[in-house]
């Protein structure tokens, strides 16, 4: 299982179940077929120990076979990303 993290969304998906993980709750909202969880509800309200718990229940979850937003959409490639600025 591989936990990715993004701020920019992006539909990468690996070989092993990949859990996308949103630093911001409107990416969270725009990008829902690519996003597995949102960590940006720590910013509106919710507090670190119930973010943690979620977070952990939904690995878990991932664990024992819950599909990740990749697996269901089929994104499953590998993808080279550019280094440096992206406009």
């Amino acid at each position: 299982m591989v936990l990715f993290s993004t701020g920019r969304g992006t539909p990468y998906g690996g070989f092993v179940p990949t859990v996308k993980i949103a630093t911001n709750s409107e990416l969270a909202a725009k990008k829902k077929h690519w996003i597995d969880f949102d960590a940006g509800q720590l910013l509106h309200g919710k507090t670190m120990p119930q973010l943690l718990e979620e977070f952990v229940d939904a690995i878990v979850a991932f664990a024992n076979g819950k599909p990740t937003c990749n697996e269901q959409n089929d994104f499953r490639e590998l993808a080279i990303f550019k280094s440096g600025v992206t406009l």
